[in-house]
């Protein structure tokens, strides 16, 4: 994957905004590894604050559509990790202050 591709597909992931909590996954720290492999594949892992997200099929259809707007990109592949187990320290501080949290 190129540095351009990595930084649209970045950029593409930061105008997803988790639904519950108002802050882009990016910053939330959710995105774990993003991968895109010589056909276009766009491999994405993440997790989600807390396992049983009742909006998990919504973020997934969220990130699938705002990554197959980056150009050379054919498809995304999205799987859902849990280790390391998200916390607000995987926040920027950018989420931190649109939280009202301590930075």
């Amino acid at each position: 994957m190129t540095e351009e591709t990595q930084a649209a597909v970045m950029a593409a992931l930061e105008t997803v905004i988790d639904p519950e909590l108002g802050i882009d996954l990016v910053n939330l720290g959710l995105i774990y590894n993003v991968e895109v492999n010589n056909e276009g594949v766009c491999a994405i892992d993440m997790t989600l604050t807390t396992m049983g997200c009742p909006l998990a099929d919504v973020i997934v259809t969220d990130v699938r559509n705002a990554v197959l707007k980056v150009d050379g990109i054919s498809d995304v592949m999205i799987e859902f990790v849990w280790y390391p187990a998200w916390g607000p320290e995987r926040m920027s501080r950018y989420a931190k202050i649109a939280l009202g949290m301590p930075f």
